[in-house]
């Protein structure tokens, strides 16, 4: 039997999953949703967490995702009223994560329109599993649909492509960058105009810079500089805030 992995099912064929797909994980116990979070980023996947509904909505304002997480049993509005706002706004992929037993939650929450849910306690396998199954569903919808279309980001006439991880200049040069450096780069890009903490930017980062907070992020930026702004009248396009973190200064568009 071909091996199975993060890009091929059963079959040994090319899973049509987004490149680097970014799941949003709703989930109001902070030990969880970090494990989760750890758990996915290890599996090649973007994660960003939010505790509530509120967070939920910044961060698909801010951000495209590509599939959201959502538990039932939250604070404040329930996951299940996300869901139904979230249909109503979106055709993104809703996995509703249920309390063990809560058959009536599970069938509410697909007739609101969630695409899959998962009953607590799962397994990490499952959880892949089922992630993988409901993007592949949804990707093979998008592309029959023609509802596909690149993803690049641009800022300055600078232009990033998140699915080469690629970054060229004004001028149509690329520009090498590390690792790190893209997964600043693109949490940058994807809050512009918006003051950021080092913590902030650390979480945000796929990769987790570095275990030490501060000084990594400091670095990091100093580095993303001296490519985006080489020369002493370039226009600042990283800003530091004094006290309180960096903020990316262009508005930053996508196609």
């Amino acid at each position: 039997m071909p091996p199975v992995g993060p890009d091929t099912d059963r079959e040994g064929r090319a899973s049509p999953l987004p490149p680097e797909a970014h799941v949003l994980v709703v989930e109001d116990d902070g030990e969880m949703r970090t494990l989760i979070a750890k758990f996915l980023r290890q599996n090649g996947f973007r994660v960003t967490g939010a505790r509530n509904g509120a967070e939920m909505w910044d961060t698909i304002s801010l951000a495209p995702v590509d599939l959201v997480l959502l538990d039932v049993m939250l604070p404040g509005q329930s996951g299940l009223d996300l869901c139904r706002m979230l249909r109503a706004r979106s055709e993104v992929p809703i996995i509703m994560v249920t309390a063990h037993g809560e058959e009536a939650d599970r069938v509410v929450g697909l007739e609101l329109g969630a695409d899959d849910y998962l009953p607590k306690p799962f397994g990490r396998p499952e959880l892949l599993a089922r992630i993988r199954a409901v993007l592949r569903r949804a990707q093979v919808g998008a592309a029959r649909s023609g509802l596909v279309t690149g993803d690049r980001m641009m800022f300055e006439n600078w232009v990033l492509d998140t699915r080469r991880r690629e970054l060229a200049a004004p001028d149509g040069s690329a520009v090498d960058l590390s690792s790190g450096e893209y997964d600043l780069l693109l949490a940058f890009c994807e809050h512009p105009q918006r003051v950021l903490t080092r913590d902030q930017l650390l979480d945000l980062a796929r990769n987790r810079i570095s275990e030490s907070i501060d000084r990594s992020v400091d670095v990091m930026v100093s580095r993303l500089r001296r490519k985006l702004e080489p020369l002493p009248d370039s226009p600042a396009i990283i800003k530091t805030i004094r006290g309180a973190g960096y903020m990316f200064v262009p508005a930053v568009t996508r196609q």
